[in-house]
This record gives structure tokens, sequence and C-alpha cells, in this order.
């Protein structure tokens, strides 16, 4: 029965595969990229929707883009040269209006790789496209990432089923928090073997992340984007604000912001730690001074702030990734 289920997984995770390739200047990580769903994802009946992105800059490099509408949400792989056995969600942020990522591994995922650490990161799909989840439907690919990675483990990556992180940035600490919070939520109804295996990450770091649909500290844009014409109701503003009603299998969570960020107020990463400490949930919060909406700037002297590591000495104290 157990060679019959690892063969189901193997095969189910195949069957959408691209070959690996080596990184382009990079020649200790391999890049894989596949679709997370087999066939069309759930909840798209009707709907004619296609990936569309858009460059973030005009000058910017081929892959500093967005995607401002995804129908085909997929998984790039980052895979180190010597992975240490520990595997990373990264979910990239966008205001819910669109998904910042390209296709060949950000610097943040690159950072984790270099770390030994194999990256997947998430193209997910928009609320604004009109699937049937409404505001679940980026939940429903998140949890399906991390159930995909864990049927990959030791098979397909060499990684540990039971050290499987998440993180996110900006919109995308919502969804991490949310994919953190509501592994047990039933999003869409299992279609093959890889819906079997827990959505449940070991650990979360939520970076200058979104977090609530209430008014104190909320970022507008994420919530008119995530709720549409449910924006102004206070039930879905309570059951989208990931700092509420938090589970007692909460993974342990890192939670950092910079206090000069223009465009999500501090006071989300404040009301997440708050409600995880509120809660005996392990937890850490960091605010640095300087840095805007994104990592911390560097100190007056130029030495870097060690944000990455602060992140990986939290959950290392809770057995990730070692």
């Amino acid at each position: 029965m157990e060679a019959t289920r690892r063969g189901l997984l193997a095969g189910a995770l195949a069957a959408a595969a691209v070959p690996a390739f080596a990184a382009p200047g990079d020649a200790d990580v391999t890049i894989e990229r596949f679709p997370i769903w087999p066939g069309s994802p759930p909840g798209g009946a009707g709907l004619s929707i296609k990936d569309v992105f858009v460059k973030r800059h005009p000058d910017g490099p081929p892959e500093d883009i967005a995607w401002t509408h995804v129908a085909t949400p997929m998984l790039t792989v980052v895979k180190p040269k010597n992975p240490n056995g520990a595997a990373m969600l990264v979910v990239p942020g966008g205001g819910y209006v669109r998904v910042a990522v390209g296709r060949d591994g950000s610097d943040i995922a690159r950072a984790f790789a270099a770390r030994g650490i194999t990256t997947f990161e998430l193209l997910y799909r928009l609320p604004h496209d009109g699937w049937a989840a409404g505001p679940d439907v980026s939940l429903q690919d998140s949890q399906r990432a991390i159930r995909i990675i864990r049927a990959g483990a030791g098979t397909r990556w060499q990684v540990d089923p039971k050290r499987v992180a998440i993180s996110g940035y900006s919109a995308g600490g919502h969804l991490a928090a949310r994919t953190a919070a509501r592994s047990a939520l039933q999003t869409y109804q299992p279609i093959d073997a890889i819906d079997r295996q827990s959505a449940r990450p070991d650990v979360a770091g939520l970076f200058f992340p979104v977090i609530t649909m209430m008014d104190e500290g909320v970022h507008e844009q994420s919530r008119r984007e995530l709720l549409g014409a449910k924006l102004h109701d206070p039930a879905a503003q309570h059951r989208w604000s990931a700092q509420l009603d938090l589970p007692a299998d909460m993974p342990p969570s890192f939670v950092a912001c910079n206090a000069d960020d223009p465009v999500v107020p501090p006071e989300n990463s404040i009301l997440m730690f708050q409600a995880l400490n509120r809660a005996k949930l392990p937890t850490e919060l960091m605010i640095f001074e300087h840095g805007g909406h994104g990592p911390p700037a560097n100190h007056k002297d130029g030495r870097p702030v060690p944000w990455l590591d602060l992140f990986i000495a939290f959950a290392r104290d809770h057995g990730w990734p070692d």
C-alpha cells in the first residue's frame, strides 16, 4: 500500500513538471518550474483568465515582473547544490493586485538556497479574477504548494517533510500567516494523493506583512482587492484578518517590519505579534528603524542588518532548518 501511494505521488508530481536547468550565473543552484494543479485549478468554471505579467520598472531587468492575472499558479524551485533537508515556501507580495515574482528565483529565494535550503517560490491566483473561492483562492494555492513539497520530500527533492517552512512578504505575509493559521480549513475538494498531505508549515516568517482587514492599521489596497464586494462587511473583515482566531497548532512565527514603512503600517506586525503572544504561541517581533517597505536598510557604516539570519536563528530554536 505504501509503495502504491508513493507511486501515485511521484506520478502526479512528474506529470506537471518541466526539466530543471542551471540558474543563470549561479552554478550552485538549479531551477525547476511547474504548475501546481493537474489541469485547471479549482473554481474556474466559466472563466476565461489568461496569465498576464507586466514589467515592474520600464528599464528593469527582464525578470523584474509582476503578474496582474494568474490562470496557472506555479512553483519555481531553487535547488541548492548541497541541500540540508529543509524546505522553504516563499510567498511574494503585490497587494493582491498582482504577484511580484519572476520565473528564475528571486534574490530572497536564492538567499535561502545559498544556505542549503530547497526553496519554492509561489505564483498564486488573485481574487479579482472571479474564482469561485473568492478571498480564499490564494489560500487554495498556498495549501496545495505545501502539500506538493511534502509529497515530493525524499523522492523528488532532498527535503524532510517535517522541516517545511513558509515565509511571506507584504501581502504575501498575509497569505503566509493565513496558510499557517488555516491549515485545517478545507478550501477545495481533494483531487489526488498529494492532497492527503498536511498543509501546515512547521515555522513561519512574516516580513513587513499585511495582516489585518480591520480599520486599525489596514492596508487599504489589500483589503479592497481581497474582500471586493465584502469590503465593508464586519464579518468578512474579521474572517480574513490573519491575527484573529489563531489555532492552538499555529506554528512558531517570526514577525518583522520597518518603523518607517510608508506602505503597510507597522501596526500590522504589532497586531500579529500581540495575538500570537496573547495565545501563548512561540513568536518573536523585530521592528527595524529604517528600510521602508522591504528588508531593513544597511546601517550608516554600510553593515547590513542580518534580518534573514535573525529569522533562521529563531526558527532553529523550533526545529528548522536543522
